[in-house]
């Protein structure tokens, strides 16, 4: 892939840019354009989708509106739980909606098997109302459908999203490939310095989904990020994606809006935080601001620290 970003080496020798656009409830009226802008004067060169999100179709209009190269764009999208047993099936309608015949990286979005054949394409659930999980599926037989996607040549790379060191054992002790990333909610508040250890060590990347919370998160408001930001003249926002960058980590900071899409990519690359700074940051989760946004009900064991 021919890119101008600035990239990181994945543990399969492929090169990814390190800032990728969100779209995670993005809609479709409206991803269209920010996809074409972030590709076309952004200088963005990476996408990140996914089959839940429902708006791959706009993501791909987006694309093709932008008038850059197939071969110049990083797409990953993303297998969702009810297909965990039937993986290709995913990917071949994501790929339609997309307009393309191969992603540069697939995930696996939770490590959970939602029941196929349950009341509902995506969350299926009980009677009782309980997300409907097929508890004894093997998650290793998942990765094995999608090891066999990559000598299909559908997907150049492969990874994981949302997996605790405890999952990540699951398909790492029979693996033929080593996942390349594992995409998690990461920020200040939520480091998980613990896994991201264990990620290095196995050669798997960070990658960072709501690098700045979620709607209406404190973390554009915390003291800490607000002074540095001011002693950088920047906006909160930056330093908390710089913050991010300086750890090695991939972000994918979502928007809509082209100043903001435009400020997300240029901004962050071009500030450097000291030691000191740093580590002001990296503790304050440790200080008692530990918060994980993102904490759907699914009824199983995932093994967080902080959401076992």
């Amino acid at each position: 892939m021919a890119s101008t970003s600035p990239t990181v080496t994945l543990n399969d020798g492929r090169q990814i840019p390190l800032v990728g656009l969100g779209t995670w409830q993005s809609p479709k009226d409206q991803v269209i354009n920010a996809v074409e802008y972030a590709l076309k004067e952004g200088g963005y060169k990476h996408i990140d989708c996914a089959y839940a999100y429902g708006n791959e179709d706009a993501v791909g209009e987006g694309i093709r509106r932008s008038g850059v190269p197939r071969s110049e764009i990083w797409i990953t999208s993303k297998v969702w739980p009810t297909f965990l047993n039937r993986v290709e099936e995913c990917l071949d309608e994501t790929l339609k909606r997309l307009g393309t015949d191969y992603v540069d990286l697939y995930l696996i979005h939770w490590p959970i098997h939602l029941n196929p054949n349950g009341n509902h394409p995506l969350f299926p659930t009980l009677p009782d109302g309980v997300r409907d999980v097929i508890h004894d599926w093997p998650l290793s037989k998942t990765w094995e459908e999608m090891e066999g996607l990559v000598k299909k040549g559908k997907v150049k790379s492969i990874g994981v999203s949302n997996f605790s060191e405890l999952k990540l054992k699951e398909i790492l002790d029979g693996a033929t490939t080593v996942p390349a990333v594992n995409q998690l909610e990461l920020h200040v508040y939520n480091p998980q310095k613990k896994l991201l250890k264990f990620m290095e060590e196995k050669g798997i990347k960070a990658q960072a989904y709501s690098p700045l919370g979620s709607t209406n998160s404190p973390l554009m408001r915390d003291e800490i990020v607000v002074e540095i930001a001011e002693s950088k003249g920047v906006e909160p926002s930056t330093i908390l994606l710089a913050y991010l960058l300086a750890k090695g980590v991939i972000i994918l900071p979502k928007s809509v809006t082209p100043s903001r899409i435009a400020d997300n990519y240029a901004k962050p690359l071009s500030v450097t935080l000291t030691p000191e700074e740093l580590e002001r940051l990296d503790t304050l989760a440790e200080n008692g601001k530990q918060s994980r946004f993102i904490r759907p009900p699914w009824p199983v064991v995932l093994g967080f620290e902080d959401w076992i």
